[in-house]
């Protein structure tokens, strides 16, 4: 078997791994996430083994299958057998092929079985996880984790990881970030938090109104807009080391928009021209400003395809804001959007396909997405409240978006990109908006 260490961000301690338990079921796909006849996959996870023969005082047992168990829900794949209806005593049961009795789990409706056991000696921690097959009576894939007892959550989410590709053909979302606007009083600044709601961090503290955080494509930069000067300026920030530079600085707005697909080029809007147009900074060129747009109208809020050869904007030439679609040089502009009088904030698909926009119904801003054809419109959310500045995790599975209630809370939600499974990321007194996902940052 092959070790292969791994650095864990903003973890005091290495943590290492062995592969090539099993990787024999990987040809194929147990969950089809596209396929309109989805339904959730049952799957049961048992209390782990302890193997270490010495006593569990954290209760580490439960604490790993609990933990296991929230980051597959999440994802709204899942459907969590109920450990109360478990025919097997974990405490006496083993987690290897030969000790395992398929059929008591293929009774109370699982599909698959996750089973794993702990070593702990001191503050050193141990973990194997197993998935198996309960149809078939196999092993799907396995892991062990070596590090420290504070690596216990990185080991369970990189399990959760292995295990969504196992059975969907695609790693998970867990080593992602999303970073927001909150909005407090008079100031605004920039916020982080993980997948799963873990890990809130201020990355910015100018008492001062910061806008539109875009992740570079390493997840090592954020460019964002602030008046920390006075002027709504363009900033990029080191987001490990904290420093920030000015990179655009003309009078009026230098608005953030996101990086090209190779990090070389940041969309964004200026005013400098009299009204709102589309430039491209060329971050390799000595900071070269190109424009991109040139109509009387307002244009604003560009997006890269994930190609990097086309740009979708928004534009009033038409009358009202509309989403429209022009060549990364700025030609052959042309109308995406017709339904509804007022769509803005595009977000284009890291699969290539999808569009995804947030456009006034019902009184609401709602959150869309369109295929770039201009066909297969479908509505993501449809309950009372404003959603808005919608932004793709990196694999296309999921939207973020700011959620604004009259007279209450407001806060970032995470939904498929469905419309099923939505969840609230986080929520607070004060205003939240302009959501951005990171790439997979590796964090395990």
């Amino acid at each position: 078997m092959n070790k292969v260490k791994l650095n864990i961000i903003l973890l005091p301690v290495i943590l290492f791994i062995i592969t090539g338990m099993s990787r024999t079921a990987l040809c194929k796909v147990y969950i089809d996430i596209d396929s309109p006849a989805f339904l959730k996959f049952p799957i049961a996870i048992a209390d782990f083994k302890n193997l270490s023969g010495k006593e569990d005082g954290e209760n580490l047992s439960v604490w790993f299958s609990d933990a296991l168990a929230k980051n597959l829900e999440i994802t709204g794949f899942f459907r969590m057998i109920s450990k109360e209806a478990f025919l097997e005593d974990s405490n006496r049961s083993g987690i290897t092929l030969d000790s395992i009795r398929f059929s008591d789990w293929v009774s109370i409706g699982a599909e698959t079985l996750v089973k794993g056991g702990f070593k702990r000696n001191g503050e050193e921690l141990s973990a194997e996880f197993r998935l198996f097959d309960v149809i078939q009576g196999k092993l799907i894939v396995g892991k062990k984790y070596w590090g420290g007892i504070d690596d216990k959550k990185a080991m369970t989410s990189r399990f959760a990881s292995e295990a969504l590709l196992a059975l969907t053909g695609e790693r998970g979302v867990f080593d992602t970030k999303i970073a927001f606007v909150w909005k407090k009083g008079r100031s605004s600044e920039i916020y982080t938090i993980n997948f799963d709601g873990s890990g809130l961090t201020r990355l910015t503290g100018f008492d001062s109104i910061t806008l539109s955080p875009q992740w570079s494509p390493d997840g090592r930069a954020i460019s964002f807009t602030s008046y920390r000067k006075g002027n709504p300026d363009l900033y990029i920030m080191d987001v490990a080391g904290g420093a920030v530079k000015r990179v655009s600085s003309f009078r009026g707005l230098n608005l953030s928009a996101p990086w090209s697909p190779d990090g070389g080029k940041i969309l964004l809007t200026l005013s400098k021209d009299g009204n709102e147009e589309i430039y491209v900074l060329e971050r390799e060129e000595g900071g070269k400003f190109t424009r991109l747009s040139n109509n009387f109208a307002i244009d604003v809020s560009p997006a890269w395809s994930p190609d990097g050869k086309k740009i979708a904007f928004v534009s009033n030439r038409s009358g009202s804001p509309q989403i429209y679609l022009m060549d990364a040089d700025g030609n052959n502009a042309r109308r995406l959007t017709y339904k509804g009088n007022y769509n803005t904030s595009p977000a284009w698909s890291p699969m290539g396909d999808r569009i995804a926009y947030e456009g006034m119904a019902n009184g609401y801003f709602q959150i869309f997405s369109i295929g770039e054809d201009g066909g297969n419109l479908l509505q993501i959310t449809f309950d009372e409240g404003g959603k808005e500045s919608p932004a793709w995790s990196p694999d296309g599975r999921y939207l973020a978006f700011s959620f604004k209630r009259s007279g209450r809370s407001d806060g970032i939600c995470v939904i498929n990109s469905n419309g099923s499974n939505i969840r609230m990321l986080h929520e607070g007194d004060g205003i939240f908006s302009c959501p951005s996902w990171s790439s997979r940052l590796n964090l395990y």
